[in-house]
């Protein structure tokens, strides 16, 4: 038995960040369905990476909305609104990331929601917060990363603003409203009272970039200074750190004492003794590392250094780690059966409960696919 099992879940959410926090709560157990546009669905079904579609929907969106039911509604319609505020008595949970004053217009805002069901769960997710010069301004990834200092931090100094590759905002806000509801959920059993639980994208980007911010803030307000040499990896951070060019491909240095490393490297760093120098001179000592690192193969340095303890790494591609033993012993895949009987490959739950992995084959559903069977299940109609 999971964890959630027997917990039920109103999603009213598109694209990213708070149906990352249904898939959580869905692979931990509860019952998620998502109230969703008739015919079409949410926006996120044709937000496509790579352009590609599975069965009609977006990939990404079957990356995130595997293990849900679907329940259509046009909420502007009196009828499948009361239908809806019927469910709602029923839920546990509900969460939505629609514009400030969109559930207020509609009549299912907290305030509302909760005379409806006075021991509700209710998760929100705003792009800025609900006030504020920026509180409609869209809620997108990119955005987000752009405006909080993120696209500073990876990079070259050469390489302008550098975003990262994947969405990182909507995935940590995901996890954050994740880990509010399990917090809320813990109060309402201890009040048996409903909990209002609000997030934002920027918030959580932030709270990701905790520890530069506290070292900005502490550091008399001294933006982060990039490393002006390829494959610089941490602003904050002194050299070795950092990804290094060998002969036949490439080599990660984490944390080390850099003289010891120059010792067993055979390079004389005997002007860099002061630990002060490994930050304000990283550029240098970068130069030389990688000069010398590149004189010999992958595989050579990593025996050799793995044999003095220090921290290094090959640097893998998806085709090379996804066959790594390492890997492969981790049990990561699932596979989800799709209703057209194909199967879709994917990435199960990180989290195991009493050494038990949480997997599930049921696939994203199409939009509105159990709406006749939750409405008898409920008595809806």
């Amino acid at each position: 038995m999971k964890p959630l099992e027997g917990l039920l879940v109103l999603e009213f959410a598109q694209f990213m960040a708070a149906p990352t926090a249904g898939l959580k709560l869905a692979d931990l157990g509860a019952r998620v369905i998502k109230i969703e546009r008739p015919i079409k669905g949410e926006g996120g079904r044709q937000i496509a990476i790579k352009n590609l579609f599975v069965d009609g929907d977006s990939l990404v969106f079957h990356t995130i909305n595997r293990n849900k039911e679907s329940y259509a509604a046009d909420l502007k319609n009196p009828e499948d609104l009361e239908r809806v505020k019927k469910l709602i008595a029923h839920a546990d949970v509900m969460t939505h990331n629609f514009r400030p004053g969109v559930m207020e217009k509609i009549g299912l805002d907290y305030e509302q929601a909760i005379k409806i069901n006075p021991k509700l769960v209710y998760g929100i997710v705003t792009g800025y917060g609900n006030k504020g010069p920026w509180a409609n301004k869209p809620g997108q990834d990119l955005l987000v990363q752009s405006l909080s200092g993120l696209t500073w931090l990876s990079g070259t100094s050469k390489s302008g603003p550098t975003p990262f590759g994947l969405a990182t905002a909507d995935m940590i806000c995901g996890h954050h409203l994740t880990q509010g509801i399990l917090a809320a959920l813990i109060k309402r059993a201890k009040t048996q009272k409903s909990v209002l639980v609000e997030v934002s994208l920027l918030e959580s980007i932030l709270d990701l970039q905790f520890e530069v911010i506290t070292s900005f803030l502490n550091d008399g307000n001294k933006l982060p200074q990039r490393g002006s040499e390829a494959g610089t990896a941490h602003a904050y951070l002194s050299a070795p750190y950092g990804i290094y060019k060998t002969k036949d491909a490439y080599l990660a240095l984490a944390m080390g004492n850099l003289l010891f490393i120059g010792e067993t490297l055979k390079i004389d760093f005997s002007a860099y003794q002061d630990k002060a120098s490994w930050f304000t001179q990283r550029d240098e000592i970068t130069q030389l590392l990688a000069s010398r690192i590149q004189e010999e193969s992958t595989s050579y340095w990593i025996d050799l250094l793995n044999s003095k303890g220090i921290w290094c790494s090959p640097i893998f591609n998806y085709q090379q780690f996804l066959n790594q033993e390492a890997y492969k012993v981790l049990g990561f895949d699932q596979e989800l059966d799709l209703p057209t009987g194909e199967i879709l490959k994917g990435t199960r739950s990180p989290i195991q409960i009493n050494r038990e992995k949480l997997y599930s084959r049921k696939a994203a559903p199409k939009a509105g696919a159990e709406t006749e069977l939750i409405n008898q299940q409920f008595n809806l109609i």
